[in-house]
């Protein structure tokens, strides 16, 4: 089920204008050992057919921490704890999704070796993918995702 934060309440005088509706995401990027990094093929629009990291809506009374376990899980059969969870970032660009304005808590989660994926929920495939070698073109902004992601891991 998909809750959305309504933020168009009127603006308090002297405001910056009309408040917009704001989701709030969660994304995970999964890596293995060897540097691998778990993507799904996206099976609904937008980005349809595009590698993205999994992740998804953030549900009325769940953390943001919760909501990357959940879709994790939900969409890739791996199964982690929120203490498994390394913040990378918050990306919050106006323009980073086509059906209006997200908000996105990106996560660091380290598995090991012998992680096994398997696709569900809105992925149609999932892809062990290095670093090193990803694809030019990933859904939404999931390329600044990973990079920042790429910075965490090598320590810089």
């Amino acid at each position: 089920m998909t809750e959305t934060t309504d933020t168009t309440a009127p603006t308090a005088a002297g405001g910056h204008g009309t408040a917009e509706t704001i989701r709030y995401t969660a994304d995970v990027v999964a890596v293995r050992p060897d540097g691998s990094v778990l993507l799904i093929e996206r099976g609904w629009p937008p980005h349809q057919g595009l590698l993205a990291l999994p992740g998804g809506h953030v549900d009325t009374g769940e953390s943001a921490l919760a909501a990357a376990v959940r879709e994790l899980h939900e969409e890739t059969g791996v199964l982690i704890d929120t203490g498994d969870l390394v913040l990378i970032g918050v990306y919050d660009e106006p323009d980073r999704d086509p059906r209006g304005r997200y908000v996105s808590a990106a996560y660091l989660a380290r598995v090991p070796a012998d992680t096994q994926a398997r696709a569900g929920d809105d992925a149609t495939s999932v892809h062990w993918t290095p670093l090193n070698a990803l694809p030019e073109q990933l859904a939404f902004d999931h390329h600044l995702v990973l990079a920042d992601a790429r910075r965490i891991i090598s320590g810089h």
